[in-house]
């Protein structure tokens, strides 16, 4: 038994299927044509009944079903159907009317059943067409646009249907002149051979159609008068009359007939279950930000809403014909459609997932949705990013690139240090800004770094009327005043001749290679496993106190994603020996701080990790300004005296720490004596690692 009948015969009948599937409900859809059950699909809630009944059929169709409600979706010209539906629910209403009064009488001897409610699923029309009053003229009906017709030249694209299409053919010279587009069924295209209309006239296609479509088909059959009803938005109402008006020719409109009023769709969703129907939210990423970059999908979902958000600017650019808002934050969208329960789309500039704002709209719009606040389901679009607009532009790969966005990341200091790193390790570096400043920040990091070598190509205003594509010297950067939107490539050709800092992932630098003097270094081995028990992750901060020679600091500040590494020394000596070694290995992010720990420390960044190679006796003290400063760092420390190690012992004791182990190392290599290679041992060092606990 199905609670529901649906006649179809518009896509609101097509929704309101797929809506009642969506609810778990089971219903049968009546279609007349087998192009109506082409685009319907069978499933365990929906079967689909295919071919007209009269009255007396639907009937005896009603009688077998039983259902609750019929749904009348058919199209608002469909007054035959919609009088034959009307009629057979009245007779089997007027029955069971009676059998309950029968029953009264005879109770044991009659069982009626229910009576069928009757819903009529109206489509939404425009209430008023703004400004295009000048291109409009409206008819009666088919027989008086017909007439009028006659007075015309030129083509006709006449888009009402194969139903009538017989009256707008008794005139030869308009059936000459006809242009039939007709939905590609069989039925449909008999009705138009049969009428005598020639194949290269009959235009066979499903919509509804955009603007572009309409405009498309008008150009190709240098259409000079369009004939429509005003079937309703979602029938293509609008598209067509935008198009037109943008060709600049008539429209020749068939008014909407009285008497066929009925429920919104939200109404009918309401009755049959008693909550408002799941609505769309589509989530598009416009590109460059014009309507020609949208894919044809998301150009359609965007058509298919009923109330648009985005950014002002996104807004104007798109030329979006529907309601809008100047909102893109889930703060102010969410309360909107909590209250305001239609289709909406919310425009995002560039690709949906490339630095935008989709993902965390997405993520609100889900919480909102499993809490029970909104019922909808939300589809995501992607557009075209700046990225693949400049990549295609200049002929460039981009999979090779690496991508960064210093888009509202503030000042320069804060972002250059990463992006000198990127510029430096990489072969292509693409970047996302803000405006013509961070151009120009950029251009002076590149002079300063000596890394004028490098081609910067600039993309201005992507997908604009004004785009332009520069290739530009670091200087050109830093002169250039044009406010705009900016994304730039920055190609280091020079990458594969040079070993660049920030380019290896593990430490490896052999004793040998540093400049040592006089100075105890921490060898080989005992760094690598040191700088392992560090811990380090993208974006380090580290300080290394008792730098000695900075053997440590180097290997730290070379390895990819470290961003700052401070040497922290107060030997002479030693210090000198950091500075040097800083040069030869060309490193940019290490700061040698000269002075005695704790006291150098207070004025330095937070650090997220700590390596201690010496500590003059101020052990605890030193780890105690620490973790004032990150009572979640990591810190390493090594020690080759019993004293030494005796406080590793006692950190333990006085300080919260997690993860804490103590590792005796020994590192022995062979030496070759004549024509032996002996065994020869280095002092043993104990290593120490922790976290403090918050």
């Amino acid at each position: 038994m199905s609670r529901i009948i649906v006649f179809a015969g518009t896509t609101e009948g097509r929704n309101i299927s797929e809506w009642l599937s969506d609810s778990k409900i089971s219903h049968i859809v009546c279609v007349a044509t087998e192009y109506g059950e082409q685009v319907l699909k069978e499933n365990d809630y929906a079967k689909i009944h295919r071919g007209r009944m009269d009255e007396k059929e639907m009937k005896r169709f009603f009688l077998h079903h039983h259902p609750e409600y019929v749904i009348d979706a058919t199209h608002p010209y469909a007054d035959i159907v919609t009088s034959n539906i009307k009629s057979a629910i009245a007779d089997i209403n007027e029955s069971v009317q009676n059998e309950k009064a029968q029953q009264q009488k005879q109770p044991q001897q009659i069982q009626h059943k229910k009576q069928i409610k009757y819903l009529r699923l109206e489509r939404k029309t425009e209430d008023s067409i703004s400004g295009e009053k000048g291109n409009c003229v409206y008819f009666a009906d088919s027989k008086e646009c017909e007439q009028a017709l006659k007075n015309t030249t030129g083509n006709i694209l006449l888009t009402t249907g194969s139903k009538e299409l017989a009256t707008f053919c008794e005139n030869e010279d308009v059936k000459s002149r006809l242009f039939v587009r007709v939905l590609p069924g069989k039925e449909s295209i008999s009705l138009c051979e049969n009428a005598g209309i020639r194949g290269k006239n009959i235009i066979a296609m499903q919509g509804p159609f955009s603007v572009m479509m309409n405009m498309a088909v008008i150009k190709q059959f240098d259409i000079a008068v369009l004939v429509t009803k005003q079937s309703g938005a979602t029938g293509g109402f609008y598209e067509k009359i935008e198009a037109a008006k943008r060709l600049n020719i008539p429209v020749y409109i068939i008014g909407k007939p009285d008497g066929k009023r009925g429920k919104s769709f939200d109404e009918v969703c309401s009755i049959i279950t008693g909550k408002s129907k799941q609505i769309t939210i589509s989530l598009i990423g416009c590109g460059m930000g014009y309507k020609d970059n949208l894919s044809v999908e998301a150009l359609k979902a965007l058509e298919q809403s009923q109330v648009v958000f985005g950014a002002k600017r996104l807004l104007e650019d798109i030329d979006v014909q529907k309601e809008q808002y100047p909102y893109y934050l889930a703060k102010d969208i969410i309360p909107f459609l909590l209250k305001d329960k239609r289709d909406a789309a919310i425009l995002f500039s560039g690709d949906s997932g490339f630095y935008s704002g989709a993902k965390k709209m997405n993520e609100a719009l889900v919480e909102e949705i499993e809490k029970g606040g909104l019922f909808a389901k939300v589809k995501i679009y992607p557009g075209i990013s700046s990225i693949s607009a400049l990549a295609a532009q200049t002929g460039e790969s981009w999979e090779d690139a690496t991508i960064l966005s210093v888009h509202g990341k503030g000042q320069p200091k804060l972002w250059k240090r990463q992006v000198i790193d990127s510029i430096c390790s990489n072969k292509k570096t693409f970047l996302l800004l803000s405006g013509v400043s961070d151009l120009n920040a950029i251009g002076r990091m590149i002079m300063k770094e000596q890394l004028e070598k490098c081609r910067i190509i600039v993309g201005y205003q992507m997908g604009h009327h004004n785009e332009k594509i520069l290739n530009l010297t670091a200087q050109q950067c830093i002169d250039l005043v044009e406010e705009g939107l900016y994304s730039i490539f920055i190609i280091n050709d020079g990458i594969a001749d040079k070993d660049f800092n920030n380019n290896v992932i593990t430490p490896g630098v052999k004793d040998e290679e540093f400049i040592r003097g006089k100075v105890p270094m921490t060898k080989e081995e005992v760094r690598a496993v040191s700088i392992c028990k560090l811990k380090l992750k993208k974006g380090a901060i580290v300080y290394d106190i008792g730098s000695g020679t900075g053997s440590i600091a180097v290997e730290i500040a070379r390895l990819a994603g470290v961003d700052k590494v401070y040497a922290i020394e107060k030997n002479p000596e030693a210090i000198e020996l950091i500075r040097q070694n800083i040069k030869k290995f060309n490193l940019k992010n290490v700061c040698l701080i000269e002075g005695e720990a704790p006291n150098v420390l207070k004025n330095l960044p937070t650090p997220t990790n700590v390596f201690v190679g010496g500590s003059s006796g101020k052990m605890k003290e030193l780890l105690g300004t620490v973790k004032e400063k990150n009572p979640r760092a990591y810190v390493v420390a090594n020690a080759v005296s019993y004293e030494t190690i005796n406080e590793f012992i006692s950190i333990q004791n006085e300080f919260d720490t997690e993860d804490f182990e103590m590792i005796s190392m020994s590192v022995t290599r062979t030496k070759q004596v004549g024509s032996y290679n002996m065994m020869n041992s280095e002092n043993q060092i104990v290593i120490c690692a922790f976290r403090f606990n918050n």
